[in-house]
This record gives structure tokens, C-alpha cells and sequence, in this order.
């Protein structure tokens, strides 16, 4: 009897409807109207999209190297995309309240970065590519035109002022090491200068070349490990005051324990006085040379890889720049610690090696030494010269990470992306038809 009283009539049910078809066709009717009213009293929107494309330019080699040491299971970090980075950075304070502040809003309250980020941006990369679409919402064609384009004007700007700051603070600290070495060399010509005076001395003999030519490869190398601990130091420097100016605790982030590291940087060392003595043998040109300088580029590489690896793995909850600062900073640190080691071990090979000419006069050996050392001197003073030359030109292309492909187009005012007038007044007809069968069922019920 309840399955009886549950079952509608179907005959029936069709028979009140149709009886009341004006009232059924009104209620569509008017729900279809409201939509329709709705659709033209909301406000009308726009989108203007800039499609930007970016350039990789980490300072961190971390492409092949971190993939095999990923394999090799070392290190736990994952090295984040400077695209998505970037993505990220379109959408900070620095970059958005500019335009914010340009703006007026209705209810005359301005939204913070986050809110408006939500509400009037659409930032995403084309899966694959190094492309990035800045796409904005405006309630006019030209409203929608200036947030696309100011978005990237404005990040175009942060980015050119963030490196801009970074690297003249590098080659102020370049600077600095540049005085220190144009004065120790002044210092060391000028001693050879007074005891070549004093003792008479002013060429020495055939045998003292040949030692000369022989330590000539150790002298190179040492100059040039000088130079790389002297710029790996300038770079420390630099990095650990823009750490401290977001009063972040770089010590915090120290890997020298890393055994990891500690492995890859005695490997170099070896690998590099491998080198020195293939140098002392060989031209450039030999295949053993060659392969001794493909071997420690790949140790090199394995090295920045554990690096990045290991930050990463310790700066997981920082933002983009400051875990790019961190690498900068763990680099940097392992660089000159890199270069202190191979120094030393150069100058005790070096020493060895003197001590089987120490036969000669003890005036000439001492002018030999005086002459290497203003030699090795002269040699750091330039090449720190040509490091900080090099910082300025990278200085200028630090500021081209992102080139825009499309400028941001002016939307046709006549093809607005919302309201969408027509789904609207659809979902309002499918109402009213909803209502209308839900108002038969009623007169259905009241009739049974």
C-alpha cells in the first residue's frame, strides 16, 4: 500500500501540468528574464595576456650533474625551475603594489598582494618550454592591458635592481682583493728591484732558467688557485651581506661537514695536481691532458651538484632568491675551500721540487724566488682585474633573464570574457523549467 501511495501518475501528473501550462510557462519565463537581466547588470571583464620567455642563468651548474648524482642516490634536495621561480616572483609585494596602488576599487578598499593575485591574475608555463603567459583581468580593455604589461614591467625591474645589487656588491668586494693584490705585487717587484741592486744580480744563468721553466707550471697553477679562492671569497662575501640584510642565518646552511663534498673536493685536489704534472711533461694538446682536464670538469660539476642538493635539502620552507643566496653562499664557500687546498698542496709540491736545486747560489736561488713571487703576484692582480671586468658584463646581462615575446594585447571591447551572457541565461531557463516541475508535483500532491 505505501509502494501504492509513493507512485506518482505519470497521466495524471502531465494532465495538472497542462492544465497549468501558464503557470509553468510564466515561471520559466521569468527565471529566464532574471538571468537574462543578470547577465547584462554584471560587470563586464577583460583579459590581456603577455607572453614572456626566460632565460636560464643559474649560477649553479646543475643540469647533468645533478641528474647522475640523483641516480647515485647522493643528496636529497631537488633543484627547483627558474621558471616556476620566476612565476612566483610575478606575484610578491615588490611586484604588485605598484599597480594596486594605481588602481581604485569599488568598495574603495585595496586587496593585498595575495587577494589580488587570485582575482586578477592567471600566471602559468606551458608545460615544457620556458615560456610563461601573464594573463590579467580588467574591468575595461585598456585596465586589463596595463596589469599584464605592468606585471612584467615591474618584475623586469625588481629583477634588473635584485642582480644589479648583488653584483656591484660582488665587484666591490672584487675591488677590494684587487688593491690588497696590486699592492703585494708592487711590494714584491720592489724587493726584487732593491736585491738585484744590492747583490749585483740582474739575469740568472742557464741552470736557474731551466729550474724556473720547470716550477714555471707549479707557479701557474698556484697564481691561478689564488685567484679562484680570492674571488670564491669576494663571492662569499658578498652573498653572506645579502643574507644578512634579510637576517637569515647562513651559518645555519654550512656544509663543510658534508662528507660528500669533502670527498668530491680532495678528488679535485688530487685531479688537479695530477694535472700540473701532466702539464710539466705535455703540451695542452695531449690526450692525457685532456682527459685529466675533462675529468676534473666532471668532478667539478659533481660538486656544484651536491652543493645545490645539499641547500635545497636544508632550505625547503625559503623562497626562491633566498635559497638561489644560500647556493651562492655554499658554493662560494666550498670554491675557496676547494682552492685553499690545491694552493697548499701546490706550494708543499713546489718546495720539494726547490729543494732538488738547492745546490745553486744562495744569492741566485733567493733572486729565483723573489722573481716567482712577483710573478705569481702580477699573475693574481690580472686575473682578478679580468674577474671583476667579467662581473660587470655579467652585471648587464643579469638583467636580460626574461625577454617578452607578445606584449600585452588590447582586448576587443566588444568580446568580454564575463558575463558570460549566454551559459548565464541557460542556467536560468534550466531553473525555471526546474521550478515549473517542482510547482506540478506540488499542485500533484495537493490533488491526490
Amino acid at each position: 500500500m505505501e509502494q501504492n501511495e509513493d507512485a506518482i501518475d505519470l497521466s495524471k501528473l502531465f494532465r495538472i501540468m497542462a492544465a497549468r501550462w501558464k503557470v509553468m510557462t510564466t515561471l520559466v519565463f521569468v527565471c529566464t528574464a532574471v538571468a537574462v537581466m543578470i547577465a547584462f547588470v554584471l560587470p563586464k571583464e577583460y583579459e590581456s595576456t603577455t607572453l614572456v620567455q626566460t632565460r636560464n642563468s643559474s649560477k649553479i651548474d646543475v643540469s647533468g650533474a645533478a641528474a647522475a648524482m640523483a641516480m647515485l642516490g647522493v643528496g636529497s634536495g631537488s633543484v627547483s625551475s627558474p621558471t616556476m621561480n620566476y612565476i612566483e616572483l610575478m606575484k610578491t609585494r615588490t611586484v604588485l603594489e605598484p599597480i594596486i596602488d594605481s588602481m581604485s576599487f569599488e568598495d574603495g578598499k585595496k586587496p593585498d598582494a595575495k587577494a589580488f593575485a587570485k582575482n586578477y591574475l592567471d600566471i602559468k608555463n606551458t608545460k615544457g618550454t620556458n615560456l610563461i603567459e601573464v594573463t590579467a583581468r580588467g574591468k575595461n580593455p585598456e585596465e586589463a592591458q596595463m596589469i599584464s604589461q605592468a606585471v612584467v614591467d615591474n618584475f623586469l625591474l625588481m629583477q634588473t635592481d635584485m642582480n644589479q645589487e648583488t653584483q656591484s656588491l660582488l665587484v666591490k668586494f672584487l675591488d677590494k682583493r684587487i688593491a690588497e693584490s696590486k699592492q703585494e705585487s708592487e711590494e714584491a717587484e720592489q724587493k726584487l728591484a732593491a736585491f738585484s741592486k744590492e747583490h749585483k744580480i740582474y739575469s740568472p744563468d742557464e741552470q736557474v732558467k731551466a729550474a724556473i721553466e720547470q716550477l714555471a707550471v707549479f707557479d701557474k697553477a698556484i697564481s691561478e688557485a689564488e685567484v679562484q679562492q680570492k674571488s670564491a671569497q669576494a663571492e662569499f662575501d658578498a652573498a653572506e651581506a645579502k643574507l644578512s640584510e634579510q637576517k637569515m642565518r647562513s651559518r645555519a646552511y654550512n656544509i663543510s661537514d658534508n662528507t660528500v663534498v669533502q670527498k668530491i673536493r680532495d678528488q679535485i685536489v688530487a685531479k688537479q695536481v695530477e694535472l700540473v704534472g701532466l702539464e710539466q711533461r705535455y703540451t695542452d694538446k695531449h690526450p692525457d691532458v685532456q682527459k685529466a682536464k675533462s675529468e676534473l670538469q666532471q668532478l667539478q660539476g659533481s660538486l656544484n651538484a651536491e652543493v645545490a642538493a645539499s641547500v635545497d635539502s636544508n632550505a625547503a620552507t625559503l623562497n626562491p632568491t633566498q635559497s638561489e643566496l644560500l647556493k651562492r653562499y655554499a658554493l662560494a664557500a666550498v670554491k675557496a675551500s676547494v682552492a685553499e687546498a690545491e694552493a697548499s698542496e701546490l706550494k708543499e709540491l713546489r718546495s720539494k721540487k726547490e729543494k732538488n736545486i738547492g745546490d745553486m747560489p744562495n744569492d741566485v736561488l733567493e733572486y729565483m724566488a723573489l722573481e716567482r713571487d712577483v710573478k705569481i703576484k702580477g699573475e693574481v692582480y690580472l686575473n682578478l682585474v679580468k674577474q671583476s671586468e667579467q662581473s660587470k658584463i655579467q652585471e648587464a646581462m643579469d638583467s636580460m633573464d626574461i625577454q617578452i615575446v607578445d606584449p600585452a594585447n588590447l582586448p576587443d571591447v566588444d568580446k568580454p570574457v564575463a558575463p558570460r551572457k549566454k551559459l548565464i541565461t541557460a542556467i536560468g531557463f534550466v531553473i525555471g523549467v526546474l521550478l515549473s516541475m517542482g510547482y506540478g508535483l506540488f499542485m500533484y500532491r495537493r490533488t491526490a
